[in-house]
């Protein structure tokens, strides 16, 4: 039988490598619904490929021209456009990708969920920002919550099917053996680079992760580990384990993707080259596996698996990310809105790259934590943390007269 998929962020980094890894099995998957936020021209050829039954474009102007351009081109495709309009691609379908970067997939993530459909979460915002709820609320819903994070899909690949099928539930782990998650990271571009430089580093240099080709957002969370202390807040939503039992390790080279201990002494690892069409697949075909179209992995030319402690002083946000885990309520959307704004900041140069962790821990510290994990207190947490993060700036611009970029990074 068919599998009928939305892939929501269909023209990013993630939506792109999941269209790969459907090309190669058209017998099993049919593209029912994409989307994305402005990128006509990049819709547009997957509209004439794979004849989705309906589109959404975010932005109306742009959904306007690929109203024409489809018109042209004769591709028959319902065109919706609004952010409201992203819930209705869990209709009519089996799978729904999310891969919005950032809060705005919040949203759709949990219109899928409360669909009840298959929902492969590649996106790490909303289960920070609401984790425990949409995990209980796709427990109600009957939907089957998977994770496309290479981190997280590798700590799901190492788990025994009883936890693979009660993700979230509490007390599944204590009751199938695992005593610990081990979360790996490369420790991206600037894992050896004294941070007393920090203030000169450009956004191209953050983007240049070693590994991995990601959209720039991402990039600069693995530049700075925030994206591995998302990862953390995310896995004790996904895995229901106390972020005192879950750690983070540099592994330089990104093959061992993450790695669960159980209580009797074995670790299980799940490796593979850094390439997202595995995570992908793996999501996609479970409990089956199918071929991803990555390159086999080559232990031989591997040679080698270094492993290492995180330095925290160079990479402060994994300290605030635990800090959030810890407070728990809206404290995890706090930090991930102020990240947002923060490393937007960055790469429109009007801050510093060291000023990213600083300007998040100042949100922090100003902002209270509203203990209750509700959807209205979250959406106010975002908010107001957006707002404190882009007053911080602003009022940096005033004091610096004018100007907020570092000499070392302006145009």
């Amino acid at each position: 039988m068919t599998m009928r998929v939305a892939i929501l962020g269909s023209t990013g980094s993630v939506g792109l490598n999941t269209l790969e890894v459907v090309r190669r099995h058209p017998d099993r998957y049919q593209v029912a619904a994409l989307s994305a936020f402005r990128d006509c021209d990049a819709l547009l050829a997957q509209c004439r490929e794979f004849h989705p039954k309906r589109v959404v474009m975010v932005d109306k102007t742009a959904a306007l021209k690929l109203r024409t351009l489809l018109a042209d081109a004769g591709v028959t495709v319902e065109v919706l456009t609004g952010p409201d309009a992203l819930d209705q691609l869990a209709l009519d379908v089996d799978t729904v990708v999310c891969a919005i970067v950032g809060a705005a997939g919040l949203a759709s993530t949990l219109a899928a969920v409360r669909a009840g459909r298959r929902v492969l979460i590649a996106n790490k915002e909303p289960l920070v920002m609401l984790g425990d709820s949409i995990m209980r609320q796709a427990r109600e819903a009957g939907a089957v919550i998977l994770p496309v994070d290479s981190e997280h899909n590798a700590i799901f690949q190492c788990l025994p099917a009883g936890m693979q099928g009660a993700l979230g539930e509490p007390g599944a782990g204590d009751r199938l053996g695992v005593r610990r998650l081990i979360l790996t990271g490369s420790g991206g571009p600037f894992r050896e680079r004294d941070p007393a430089t920090f203030p000169s580093v450009t956004p191209d240099q953050a983007c240049a992760h070693p590994n991995w080709r990601m959209g720039r957002k991402i990039s600069v969370d693995s530049a700075t580990m925030m994206n591995k202390g998302l990862e953390l807040i995310e896995a004790c939503a996904l895995f229901s384990l106390d972020e005192s039992r879950i750690d983070i390790v540099v592994h330089p080279q990104s093959v061992v993707h993450s790695l669960v201990e159980y209580v009797d002494g074995s670790v299980l690892a799940q490796m593979a080259n850094p390439d997202m069409k595995v995570p992908i697949a793996s999501a996609l075909a479970w409990p089956e596996r199918i071929d991803s179209g990555a390159t086999p992995l080559d232990l031989l030319a591997a040679a080698r698996f270094d492993f290492e402690a995180p330095d925290h002083d160079r990479f402060p946000a994994l300290d605030l990310a635990r800090a959030a885990a810890r407070a728990g309520g809206t404290a995890p959307a706090l930090l991930n809105a102020a990240n947002e704004v923060s490393v937007a900041a960055f790469l429109a140069r009007e801050i510093g790259f060291h000023r990213i962790a600083e300007l998040n821990a100042e949100v922090m510290d100003k902002l209270p934590v509203d203990g209750t994990l509700e959807l209205d207190a979250v959406l106010v947490a975002d908010d107001r943390a957006r707002s404190t993060c882009r007053q911080l700036i602003d009022a940096n611009r005033i004091r610096t007269g004018g100007s907020q970029q570092h000499p070392s990074i302006s145009t």
